[in-house]
């Protein structure tokens, strides 16, 4: 599966026909300074990467992943690998901030219906 990067708002069907190349959910990732989504791949660190080529900032990036099929409320989890950071106050894979889930949400919201 391609990593798409999106900027502009896709549908639910674009989302779930994305999600249908991987099982049902992607593995996704935020840059929350720019806005913008890596979506699709095997891997959050194969998202990563791509926004990391682009310019991105890794401070910036925090993996998800999203069911485009569950409510609204339980469609997102904030679950990677690449979210464990000491040097940024999360310890675990889930990100654990209140305040950044709600940007990441934010900007889930933004771009994804």
């Amino acid at each position: 599966m391609n990593i798409q990067i999106i900027k502009q708002k896709i549908s639910k069907q674009e989302t779930i026909r994305l999600a249908e190349e991987t099982f049902g959910e992607m593995v996704n990732v935020v840059d929350i300074k720019n806005g913008i989504l890596a979506l699709g791949g095997s891997l959050h660190a194969d998202a990563e990467a791509i926004l990391l080529e682009q310019g991105s900032n890794q401070s910036d990036l925090w993996g998800f992943n999203i069911y485009p099929t569950r409510n609204a409320d339980e469609r997102i989890e904030f679950t990677s690998l690449i979210n464990i950071r000491p040097n940024q106050g999360n310890r675990s894979m889930e990100v654990q901030d209140s305040n950044l889930r709600k940007q990441i949400r934010g900007i889930i919201d933004k771009l994804v219906e």
